[in-house]
Parts: C-alpha cells; structure tokens; sequence
C-alpha cells in the first residue's frame, strides 16, 4: 500500500501535551484495554461453554463481545503506546488500516445491535412465535447480514481515503487516524467526499438509532400488558441495550452527522465509541443479568475446583 503524494508516514498529536496528563492517560486507557480484553473474554468463554450460547440474546452478545475485542484493538494499543513516546508517528499503511478496521468492526457492532434489538423486540412483543422468528439459522443470517452491511459500508470509504492525495503538511490533529482528519490535510478538493462520508456514516447511524429508539418504545408500550415482575425484569435486559445504544451512537453521531471538518472535541467524543463504550459494554451485560452472572459461576467454579482437584 503506498501513499499518493510524497507522504508516507504521519504526525499524531495525540490527546495532549502535558506529560502529566500523558502518564495520567497511559495509566487509565492501560487499564481499561485490559479490563475491555478480560471482561469480553470473560463473556465469549461464559456464553460458549454453557447452555446460553443457544439463546439468541447470547448469541448475538458473543458476536458483540468479538468485535468490541476486534474494533478497539485497531485504535487503543496503538494510543497507549504513542502517551510514553515524544514523537508519535503512524505510517501510511497502519493509517489506513485503522480507518478500513475502525469502519468495518464498528459498523457490524452498531448491526450487531440492532439485531439484539429485534430479538429483544420479539421477545417481549411476540413471545409466542420467539423460537421460530428467532431460530438459529435466522439468527446465523442476520450475524452473516451484520458482516456484509460492516463491508458494505467500509469498503467504500476505504476506496474513497486511498484515492486522496497527501503532498503537503502530514499532521493529524487526533490520536487516530480517522476520515475528517485526513480531509482537513489532503491536497486537493475533498468537499465531494467529506459529503459521501456524512451520508455513509453520520445518517447510517443516526436512522439505525431512531429504528433502535423507536423499537424500544414499542418494547415499553407492549409492557404495559405485563406482570410487574414480567416488567422488571424485561426493563432490566432493555436497559443494559439502551445504555450501550447510548454510550456508543450519540458520541458517533456527533461525530459524524455534522459538515466534514475537524473540532478540539473530537477527540473526547471518539474516546467514547473507541474505548468506554467497549469497556463497559461486559459490566453492563453482566451486573444487571442474573443468567449471565449464574453462567459465569458455573464455568469458572468448575474451572477453579478443576484445578484443585
């Protein structure tokens, strides 16, 4: 992969310039990639050596569990690393494979989602026909779905960022490689593709999260029929969706949803879909959930008394 232009590597700024800050970051982003790593693999071996992994909720967790794994490892060592270096550059092939990666798992997360959504959806609103809307074949295309959508939509803006030519500054103010900082450094007209980004990424996420909003409130208006504890624990499942649904599009959307140019808080808000999000995705799914919590014990129990034995 070679750079158009005469740019083959670039500068990050990174998030700051203080080196007290810097050591503060490394510490704190050190020990949620670790926590992220540990908790969705806590998750994919809980929900894969027990019986949850034939229940469609699960299913799609696991897959969620993956690409969190997957998305925030393309951004986050690479940032933990530049806090303890005074030089933070980045080549042109690991630049793009960042944007292609960034792209491709986080869009088959927010599809991932949405699938959780629907099974959640029909759940509550259609119990009675549940095992066969969601069977196990429906279940494998809809993941199978949520891959070709992820390479529907990577793809293309992949194609777009390696056509841009770099001949000039090579500074990205970020600590990432992302679209819009590469436009704002481009030598030549990028208005046409800053354009076709917004209406790939930012309306993509912004009408998937009116669909998932929209799902949710007919989950919340079918409820009404139901038993108090019915709700309860019904409300308890959805709430673990609707905050990951939050913590992950509203950062996205404002950062994608809005004329192609660059902001200092950017980089703030990408913090978000890029590292917290992922981060407390396994808290979430797992400290509100008692089957969940139930399988946990039972194969890590097993495991322990394993060992001792």
């Amino acid at each position: 992969m070679e750079a158009q232009g005469n740019v083959t590597q670039f500068i990050l700024f990174g998030l700051s310039y203080d080196k007290n800050i810097q050591i503060f970051c490394f510490i704190l982003f050190l020990f949620c990639y670790i926590s992220l790593i540990f908790g969705n693999l806590i998750i994919l071996i809980s929900i894969h050596f027990t019986h949850l992994f034939h229940q469609p909720m699960y299913y799609f967790l696991s897959h969620l569990s993956s690409m969190d794994i997957y998305y925030t490892s393309s951004v986050t060592p690479k940032l933990i690393a530049d806090l303890l270096t005074e030089r933070k550059t980045i080549s042109y092939g690991f630049c793009m494979f960042q944007i292609f990666s960034m792209h491709f798992f986080g869009s088959i997360e927010v599809f991932i989602l949405t699938a959780m959504a629907f099974d959640r959806y029909v759940a509550i609103c259609k119990p009675l026909h549940y095992m066969v809307i969601m069977s196990r074949k429906k279940c494998n295309l809809l993941v199978l779905a949520a891959w070709a959508g992820g390479a529907v939509h990577s793809f293309p803006q992949f194609s777009m960022t390696l056509k841009l030519p770099f001949c000039g500054p090579n500074e990205i103010d970020h600590y990432f490689c992302d679209i819009f900082p590469l436009l704002k450094i481009a030598c030549t007209d990028t208005y046409n593709t800053g354009v076709l980004v917004v209406l790939s990424s930012g309306l993509i996420a912004s009408g998937i999260f009116v669909i998932l909003f929209v799902s949710y409130a007919l989950i919340l208006w079918t409820l009404r029929t139901h038993s108090a504890e019915g709700r309860r624990k019904a409300l308890s499942t959805c709430g673990s969706h609707v905050t990951v649904v939050i913590l992950f599009f509203v950062p996205a959307i404002f950062s994608y949803l809005r004329p192609p140019t660059t902001y200092p808080e950017d980089k703030v808000f990408a913090l978000f879909y890029t590292i917290i999000a992922p981060m407390f995705n396994p808290l979430i799914y797992t400290l509100r959930n008692t089957e969940m919590k139930n399988a946990m014990r039972k194969v890590w129990c097993q495991k322990i008394r394993g060992k001792e034995i």
